[in-house]
């Protein structure tokens, strides 16, 4: 019996040790992408899934208790990492220099979930929680939204994986692109900075596409993009509070919850505890409680917390499943992406005179 516990505890620990080592490498890889070319080409929480995937799929099998690894990292690493990125967010951010991209940045959100759940619903049939995690990851802040969103629906591990491999497919497109189309649309500083903000889905992909414009523009100390970004990645709270209230109301409805139990009551039996958590790291942070070099290293904590976690999402992830099930939620993505791109370059045409 012994025997039998200490084989479930080693099968265990290896696992997680291997997550935290493939996510930390993962981590490590964009000082050499940046070396190498410029930016940051891929993520390491989606590199880290690609890597663990590939292992999934060569080994013939892994062992109950291995797997059982992977669901801890896959579920607490995520966890904490959310928390740890409330850290870096500051409400603030919405007075300061990106709060004239609010407006659009409340259409695009209204806009992603509409199209996403719309047309993965009816006209794809991917499932919901997909459809939710695809819009949040487009509207909102990429891999971070997703990770965030997918602990509050309770999206499975393969959903996860979708629509992060949709997500990464699309934004890595835009931020190659953007800095050159807005060079042949003539865009001014201020457009750009609308543009990109907004509809380039990940920050690191934001900052990649700011330096390529740094570069046309000739201004090293130009940030505008970067600074809407923040304004639309603070929105993470307000999004992760609305579907926190939707799925507490579903659970009622359901008889999940006491059907006598207030509202109040019902969010209280269904609130992730993490939520509460990544609010109040956001409002410590908001009214400098942590120092920049305490948020720097929070900020990148949260960035191996995540890369840990899809290690262990990319454990249980075959190729034959993308294939078959995972085209639909790509072309959801990119429908999505491409409904949030329009949006922003028209308002950035429309609104041109309120940009500047």
């Amino acid at each position: 019996m012994s025997e039998n516990k200490n084989t479930i505890k080693w099968g265990k620990s290896l696992a997680i040790i291997l997550c935290i080592v493939v996510g930390v490498l993962a981590n490590e890889t964009t000082t050499l992408q940046k070396a190498w070319f410029g930016r940051t080409v891929i993520g390491g929480p989606m590199l880290a899934l690609l890597v663990t995937m590939i292992i999934c799929n060569v080994l013939p099998s892994v062992s109950k208790e291995f797997k059982a690894g992977t669901t801890y990292c896959s579920k607490q690493f995520l966890n904490w990492g959310i928390i740890a990125t409330g850290a870096t967010l500051n409400f603030a951010a919405i007075l300061g220099t990106g709060i004239r991209a609010l407006p659009l940045i409340i259409f695009n959100i209204l806009l992603s979930f509409t199209v996403a759940l719309v047309i993965g619903r009816k006209v794809l049939k991917v499932s919901e929680n997909t459809s939710i995690l695809v819009g949040g990851g487009t509207c909102i802040c990429g891999g971070t939204a997703i990770a965030t969103l997918s602990r509050i629906i309770k999206a499975k591990e393969e959903e996860i994986a979708f629509a992060m491999a949709a997500i990464f497919l699309f934004d890595t497109i835009a931020a190659f692109s953007y800095p050159y189309i807005g060079q042949l649309l003539n865009l001014t500083d201020n457009q750009f900075a609308f543009i990109a903000g907004t509809a380039i889905n990940d920050t690191s992909s934001v900052a990649g596409a700011q330096a390529t414009w740094q570069g046309i523009i000739g201004n090293a100390d130009f940030n505008g993009a970067l600074n809407v970004k923040l304004v639309r990645t603070t929105m993470l709270i307000f999004v992760a509070l609305a579907w926190t209230l939707i799925m507490a109301s579903r659970a009622k409805k359901n008889g999940e919850a006491d059907a006598n139990d207030s509202p109040l009551a019902v969010v209280k039996k269904t609130f992730p505890m993490f939520i509460l958590w990544f609010v109040v790291m956001a409002g410590l942070n908001t009214f400098g409680f942590f120092t920049a070099t305490a948020t720097s290293v929070l900020s990148k904590l949260a960035k191996y917390l995540f890369a840990a976690a899809l290690a262990g999402v990319g454990f249980k992830i075959k190729f034959k499943d993308v294939f078959s099930k995972g085209l639909k939620p790509i072309a959801l993505g990119g429908i999505t992406w491409l409904c949030v791109a329009i949006a922003s370059y028209a308002f950035g045409f429309l609104f041109a005179g309120y940009i500047g």
